[in-house]
């Protein structure tokens, strides 16, 4: 069976990742700097030294690489290329800033973008991170950079990403959706990732 590792976990387990790994083909793995969410593996996605090299056929990032300081992404991403074998692939997802940057041109900095089971979402939650979650003490929340579409592509190509696909999730979603893989692979392949793994 094919091994995913799910970086960044929370609380969150296969079945709130992507379809197409939430199929029972997919052996998960989690991995969390949080113990207290139980993950398999305890660790910082910038240090993965518990996990080896080649050993998984994926990872899925959800709403992680936001958490990370600028010059600590390309070490993420490393980490993340280094534990996939050489047929693996990378799915991330994180918020849309150039969505959010259009609601705060219209002067929405605060009003809410939308709902989530925490609450309602405003752009400064997009920005900086989950005020309640914060204020509550779970400073793992702040956001410290951010992303568009082109300059996430182009961070996974400049840490060794081999080929890579992209897409904006509109609202309510305000996020971005991409797909690296450890070789080369043609557009058909990318696109049958795309079509498994990112929202439609």
């Amino acid at each position: 069976m094919p091994n995913f590792l799910h970086v960044g976990c929370g609380m969150k387990r296969k079945d709130k990742t992507t379809p197409g790994f939430n199929t029972a083909e997919w052996t998960e793995h989690r991995l969390d700097i949080d113990p207290a969410v139980q993950p398999d593996i305890t660790g910082t996605i910038t240090d993965m030294a518990a996990v080896e090299s080649g050993r998984m056929d994926a990872l899925f990032s959800s709403h992680n690489i936001e958490h990370l300081y600028p010059h600590e992404v390309p070490l993420a991403l490393r980490e993340f290329l280094r534990v996939l074998n050489d047929g693996g692939f990378a799915v991330i997802t994180c918020p849309d800033l150039q969505a959010v940057a259009e609601l705060v041109a219209q002067d929405k900095l605060t009003e809410p973008a939308y709902r989530s089971p925490a609450g309602p979402i405003a752009p400064l939650d997009i920005l900086y991170g989950h005020r309640p979650a914060m204020a509550a003490g779970n400073l793992y929340m702040a956001h410290r950079t951010g992303f568009t579409l082109r300059s996430l592509l182009a961070e996974l190509r400049s840490a060794g990403f081999a080929s890579v696909i992209g897409r904006r999730q509109p609202a309510p979603g305000y996020a971005l959706w991409v797909a690296g893989t450890k070789k080369q692979q043609p557009e058909p392949v990318l696109r049958g990732l795309a079509a498994a793994h990112f929202p439609r």
